[in-house]
């Protein structure tokens, strides 16, 4: 592993990559974008705004929303521009009671909302299958977050779909990610956390094309002939999650009170318990957690210095999400011993070794890490 010398990413991250001057493409992302006339950007989103609301049809645009501050963020700025968006869920089964309260406050701004609910039986299976399978609980639900709101848009005749960050680019990826604007195709297939499958790869004689159909998009050609286009609000105004947070409390939006639950922020991955999960594998199969992503924009915007990022990776340790596990192997009948078998399946040889039967990452960015 190769860990980045400005922030606290190493190489072994999806899409990152670290330069011969020891820097990640998510920081060289980061730093050319004082480069950027962003307002020329935000021209370009009114642009896009005008057009929408000049179009007929009852909503001007669909806004994937979870109740999170980054889509309450979402909602204000789009009701800034006069735009009447439609705000579309997708429920996770184990949206939290804070999650459940972000998501009524949104709605209260004044948008109309639609919470699309899959059936339990189902969630339960399809997580089992790809946590068994790829060890990796999230793909149904990257699948469901990328499907649903599209549908919505094609049954209702929205051509516009407004998302929040670009992920490819706040958290790796290559520089020329910077000019991508829209979520495509293309975008899903490099960076839809769904490793390289598609729905129709997860079938079998209980998960059947009928059964899965919530979670697949619908088809290119429908997509293109309805014009519809989704783009990152991310790209026309500068992201920064501490300026959303504030946006979003200005208008109701409320941290834990107890606390991040993995991670940094007390304010970030609060509204579903399962996600925990998602990021947990990323220890055994990248060697680094959610704080490693969090602290690592805390340095990029200049709040914290890598000396002091690396002392709190020290004192919170790997944050094993020990109730949400205990959570998720109750809802996909899954024991926790073979929950832990499955992690240790996944674990990445090439990063992990064994060291007098102890598993270590040898030259890890913490050298007195405790891996006991």
């Amino acid at each position: 592993m190769r860990w980045c010398q400005s922030c606290v990413l190493p190489d072994s991250r999806p899409n990152l990559f670290i330069d011969e001057g020891g820097i990640c493409s998510a920081c060289t992302a980061f730093r050319q974008r004082s480069e950027i006339n962003w307002q020329d950007r935000e021209r370009e989103f009114g642009a896009i705004a005008d057009a929408a609301t000049a179009s007929p049809g009852e909503y001007d645009c669909v806004i994937p929303v979870s109740g999170g501050k980054d889509s309450t963020w979402q909602v204000i700025k789009c009701l800034e521009y006069g735009l009447r968006p439609l705000a579309v869920s997708w429920h996770p089964p184990a949206r939290t009671k804070i999650g459940r309260l972000n998501l009524a406050n949104l709605i209260d701004l004044g948008v109309d909302h639609i919470d699309f609910s899959i059936s339990p039986c189902v969630e339960a299976a399809f997580m089992r299958k790809t946590f068994e399978k790829a060890g990796s609980s999230g793909i149904p639900m990257h699948f469901a977050i990328f499907a649903v709101p599209l549908s919505i848009a094609v049954k209702f005749g929205i051509s516009l779909i407004i998302w929040g960050e670009n992920s490819a680019v706040e958290y790796g990826g290559s520089v020329d990610d910077n000019n991508l604007t829209v979520l495509n195709e293309a975008w899903l297939s490099k960076y839809g956390v769904s490793q390289g499958s598609g729905v129709e790869d997860w079938y079998d004689e209980v998960l059947t094309p009928q059964v899965l159909a919530a979670y697949r998009r619908p088809d290119v050609s429908v997509v293109e002939e309805r014009g519809i286009k989704a783009v990152f609000l991310g790209h026309y105004f500068q992201w920064d999650p501490e300026i959303s947070l504030s946006v979003a409390q200005t208008h109701g939006f409320r941290t834990s009170d107890d606390g991040p639950k993995t991670g940094y922020y007390d304010f970030a991955d609060i509204d579903d318990d399962f996600i925990s999960i998602h990021h947990w594998l990323k220890w055994y199969k990248f060697g680094f957690t959610r704080l490693f992503d969090n602290l690592s924009l805390e340095i990029r915007h200049g709040r914290m210095e890598r000396e002091r990022a690396i002392e709190i990776i020290k004192t919170v340790g790997a944050e094993k999400p020990q109730a949400d596990i205990d959570a998720f192997c109750e809802f996909t009948g899954l024991s926790t011993a073979a929950f832990d078998d499955v992690c240790e399946r996944f674990r990445n040889r090439d990063i992990w070794q064994q060291d007098a039967g102890i598993w270590k990452i040898h030259d890890f960015i913490v050298p007195d890490w405790n891996w006991s």
